[in-house]
């Protein structure tokens, strides 16, 4: 789409969020074929510039940009001498004093070929293969080391970054404990970058529910905890967790608070509404600038010993959407994604994916980017499937495609057009884990399958 489009709906619509208005992908089955033709899926005139097909085959990127593997499940290893584990997922950096620490998600259900090792000390179930590796890397993103920091949890999938330098990661997972696992999952596990005896005898934060986690975003100043939930009959929810008095964020303070309480703090689940009508599905908001007021409504049981979290509201209590996916903290709010939505699956609309701004200031939700249904996803051009998400140090989010076809890592500028940062030319696979360096110099982001972890770099600051 043409940023002329993109600040004409600006001008018409109004946004809350830090993020531009746009349109991505194709958008007729959304704003009809007069806006289809006024609007291509790519600008090309923002980001990077054309990408540059790799002759190694593997990933493709603009002029000027590089790329180091760091990680690859099968091939590199770890320190206790087992393979790289399967299925790299959400994924955040940590400077330290000689380089950086990646904990890196492994959505391991326990058919991939390459499960996290359940080494002693580490391991919550081990039935469980999913986890996460910590990977050191120098300042220029090249590799040193790599080791298990956390093992015997179930199909870890996305998460968030504390501010207090942790890494929540999530269990996209109902499974209760039959065999052959010995515990229920479902739950948030957070992992310390740097302190190793941190991570040892892992504690489910079970405050923050039982459910089928994405991601996480937690907010600077209060420490509030925002969740997204991958699911579907009914769809997942969008949940807030408020802190309980006196609590002060900070390492170790979440899993001494699990100790004492499994209930601590309030979990609630996002209902929204416009003009005073209740909205029970999202897919519903189909122009960009779309806002919601939001309330909020408490969670019966959060640890869903008989019913799922999502079923346990009335039908007109809460707001549910088709595959609520990445979340990310930034611009005062916090940031996330569903990735699609049919008719199909009992969505009221059809898109290609929307990405959403919640400001606590205002409790409102503004549909920031919406994504049409893309008709032609095996031809390079056009977007689908966003999933996880980061927000960029140079203006707007980058997106991790997780759609049918072409995968690419997606950006969308502040203001509001969208834009190809990379390409899978390896495969089908699916992007994840985008996240910067704190000096914003080193992008890392993974394919999944195989299992790739990358340290991408170039002249970031050459972004239009």
């Amino acid at each position: 789409m043409t940023e002329a489009v993109s600040r004409r709906s600006a001008l018409a619509l109004g946004t809350a969020g830090a993020l531009g208005i746009t349109f991505a992908g194709s958008i007729d089955a959304i704003a009809g074929t007069a806006a289809t033709a006024a609007a291509t899926s790519q600008t090309g005139t923002s980001g990077y510039g054309p990408l540059v097909a790799d002759p190694a085959g593997l990933l493709a990127l603009p002029k000027g940009f590089k790329y180091t593997i760091v990680a690859e499940a099968g091939k590199t290893k770890l320190e206790s001498g087992q393979p790289t584990p399967s299925d790299a997922d959400g994924t955040a950096s940590f400077p330290g004093q000689r380089g950086l620490t990646l904990v890196n998600n492994h959505e391991n259900d326990g058919t991939e070929p390459y499960p996290v090792p359940a080494l002693e000390g580490l391991t919550y179930d081990p039935a469980a293969k999913g986890g996460t590796t910590n990977i050191d890397v120098d300042h220029h993103g090249k590799r040193i080391r790599e080791y298990v920091s956390l093992a015997g949890t179930h199909n870890n999938c996305a998460g968030g970054k504390t501010p207090w330098g942790t890494w929540l990661t999530c269990e996209e997972t109902e499974q209760k404990a039959v065999a052959p696992f010995t515990k229920d999952h479902g739950y948030v596990f957070e992992v310390d970058p740097f302190d190793r005896a941190a991570n040892k005898n892992p504690v489910a934060l079970k405050f923050l529910g039982r459910y089928s986690h994405e991601a996480v975003a937690v907010d600077p100043h209060n420490h509030t905890i925002y969740l997204t939930e991958d699911a579907n009959e009914p769809h997942g929810l969008f949940y807030r967790w408020t802190p309980p008095e006196g609590f002060h964020g900070g390492k170790g303070a979440l899993r001494r608070l699990a100790a004492k309480s499994d209930t601590a703090g309030k979990l609630q689940a996002l209902s929204a509404s416009a003009d005073g009508k209740h909205v029970a599905d999202l897919s519903q908001a189909t122009k960009p600038g779309t806002r919601y007021k939001v309330t909020w409504v408490d969670v019966p049981d959060r640890d869903a010993k008989s019913v799922s979290v999502r079923k346990q509201f009335p039908a007109g209590q809460v707001t549910g959407s088709r595959k609520l996916e990445g979340a990310w903290w930034g611009h005062h709010g916090a940031y996330f994604v569903a990735s699609y939505a049919r008719k199909d699956d009992g969505s009221v609309a059809e898109h290609d994916g929307q990405v959403w701004f919640y400001d606590p200031r205002s409790s409102t939700i503004t549909l920031e980017t919406i994504f049409g249904v893309n008709k032609t996803p095996e031809k390079d051009g056009a977007f689908d499937g966003p999933d996880n998400i980061t927000v960029s140090p140079y203006g707007g989010v980058i997106l991790a495609e997780d759609g049918e076809g072409v995968q690419h890592l997606i950006g969308v500028t502040d203001r509001g057009a969208s834009y190809a940062l990379a390409r899978n030319d390896f495969n089908g696979s699916e992007f994840t884990g985008p996240n910067f360096s704190a000096d914003g110099s080193i992008l890392f982001a993974n394919i999944q399958t195989p299992g790739y972890v990358f340290a991408i770099t170039g002249p970031w600051t050459r972004v239009r």
